[in-house]
């Protein structure tokens, strides 16, 4: 009879000791889920930290190339104004000794225009008398510049050269004008039209074209010329304002002189 309870015992504590077997697998599959759970999220963790490494990495290697390719640009560029810095100094040098050279010539220069001023001076005084007036106030302004400190040197000889030419434009033109003269010789200047040829005749007749007369240069003072003249000199006056075609003029003209 006793024996019966015993059994009951015994399989009361055979299902408690499995069912406390249970309870602490439950517990240890748990924790490891818990665990594996834990890593999971650091593993996601480290995944993102190591995304963002590598996006990090990745913009710093272009950084790195895009300033590797500017370091070159630079190169490249100080390479080029290394050799305009050397072109430069040549030039340099060149126009320190252009300066030093020029000063000396500016020194011998300013004789030779001045000669030259003289020359002029003296060639429009024995000239036939054309526009003196204007003429020697070419020279009076050329004088006054030379003494100026407002041109340079080149300036100057430029001016003088540019007279020089207008002095031999005159010997091939052609021109008529109004002028007063002393055509008889008494101090009272009469208004009339002047012809020029060239610098071979110079002539001039009165408005009302009673008077004609021309510079001779031998005498070197007006002399009237006859009736003979009169058309032939107006012609010419007309010629040279364009109001008449070019044609043959019959003029005064002075014999040349034997050569000595």
């Amino acid at each position: 009879m006793n024996k019966q309870p015993l059994k009951a015992l015994a399989l009361f504590a055979a299902l408690a000791g499995s069912l406390t077997v249970s309870a602490v697998q439950a517990t240890e599959v748990s924790d490891v889920l818990k665990a594996g759970a834990v890593k999971v999220q650091a593993a996601k963790s480290s995944q993102t930290k190591v995304d963002r490494i590598a996006d990090q990495t990745d913009g710093l290697l272009q950084e790195f190339k895009q300033v590797n390719k500017q370091i070159e640009s630079l190169r490249v560029y100080n390479s080029q104004l290394e050799r305009q810095i050397v072109s430069q100094k040549q030039m340099m040098a060149e126009l320190k000794e252009s300066i030093e050279n020029a000063t000396i010539i500016e020194r011998g220069i300013s004789p030779l225009m001045i000669s030259m001023l003289k020359a002029l001076e003296d060639f429009i005084a024995l000239d036939v008398p054309f526009k003196k007036e204007q003429r020697n106030e070419a020279i009076a302004a050329l004088y006054v510049n030379m003494d100026s400190a407002k041109f340079s040197a080149a300036e100057k000889f430029r001016q003088i050269l540019e007279v020089y030419d207008i002095e031999s434009e005159y010997s091939l033109s052609l021109e008529s004008y109004r002028d007063l003269v002393d055509i008889n010789a008494d101090g009272s200047e009469v208004e009339v039209e002047m012809l020029r040829v060239g610098r071979v005749a110079l002539m001039y007749q009165t408005k009302d074209k009673s008077q004609t007369g021309a510079w001779n240069k031998n005498t070197g003072s007006w002399e009237t010329l006859g009736s003979e003249y009169r058309r032939a000199v107006d012609q010419g006056i007309r010629i040279a304002k364009k109001l008449s075609p070019q044609d043959v003029m019959e003029m005064p003209i002075t014999a040349p002189e034997t050569a000595q």
